[in-house]
């Protein structure tokens, strides 16, 4: 099982520091978001380049850390073309030098669904959409000059809301270089727990052959509704038939394990290894 961690779990460290503590917690891969864990570094939009990118991924490959994934979570349909521009730039800049980092994925989500609800009352979804498809494409066409994969996650409340929206995004940018980064929980809503299993296999195998990296959390409604995420198995997420998926369709994907503080780290992931072990396909 390729089990990582979301690098800032464990704050925000010194490079060798963080990579350190990551590896004597058991983890041998990241998600690393360099604003959100590397207090010594300076990733600031025009700072990066292939020197820091290489000294960055060497603190973490000493210890037998390995950069899954960059984390650069932007807003791509911010409604201020300033701000959006500084943020596609960001990541832009994210994808010119992922491999060097070592990895070759940049990750981010689609900013929230009613973003438009104010400007666009009667259409604000495919008003959010459109400036969504615009951005993406621009990413899209970035990770294919650099041989790198933008990895797009869905969540429930944002503009890709839906394993559907996911496919529709597909089809309409057809680039190579435009991956998911899948989190079950993120697209679970109240209705999927009647039959969570068939969702699971839906998007599954609607979606693997996209798929190029994993999220791992868990996920719980309680008496009003409301989705909230707890420790991993703890909640509902359906662990075993998920594994039992994932070791059929995406054999040794990368998974990162999210949702917990460092002090739950360990034993959430003691938990998930030891379901995975068990799985048999």
């Amino acid at each position: 099982m390729k089990l990582g961690i979301l690098a800032h779990t464990f704050g925000k460290q010194p490079t060798a520091q963080l990579a350190q503590t990551i590896a004597d917690n058991g983890f041998n891969s990241v998600q690393l978001a360099l604003a959100k864990a590397l207090s010594d570094v300076d990733s600031s939009n025009g700072k990066l380049s292939p020197g820091l990118a290489n000294e960055i991924g060497d603190q973490f490959a000493q210890r037998g850390v390995k950069i899954a994934v960059l984390g650069c979570y932007i807003n791509p349909i911010d409604p201020d073309p300033v701000t959006r521009r500084a943020d596609i730039n960001r990541f832009k800049e994210h994808l010119r030098y992922a491999r060097d980092f070592g990895c070759s994925m940049v990750a981010t989500e689609t900013g929230e669904r009613t973003t438009y609800q104010g400007t666009h009352p009667d259409g604000y979804e495919e008003k959010a959409w459109s400036v969504l498809k615009e951005t993406v494409e621009e990413l899209a066409e970035e990770a294919e000059k650099w041989g790198v994969h933008a990895a797009i996650e869905p969540v429930s409340t944002h503009t890709l809301h839906t394993h559907e929206h996911m496919t529709r995004l597909f089809e309409e940018i057809p680039s190579s270089n435009l991956g998911m980064l899948f989190d079950p929980c993120n697209l679970i809503k109240q209705p999927h727990t009647a039959d969570q299993g068939a969702f699971l296999r839906e998007v599954m195998e609607s979606l693997y052959q996209r798929m190029i990296v994993i999220h791992a959390k868990d996920v719980a409604f309680d008496a009003q509704g409301e989705k909230f995420n707890p420790v991993p198995g703890t909640g509902i997420l359906d662990y075993p038939l998920f594994f039992e998926l994932l070791k059929t369709y995406k054999p040794h994907i990368d998974i990162s394990l999210e949702g917990v503080t460092a002090e739950e780290a360990v034993p959430a992931a003691k938990h998930l290894r030891e379901v995975w072990s068990a799985v048999r396909v």
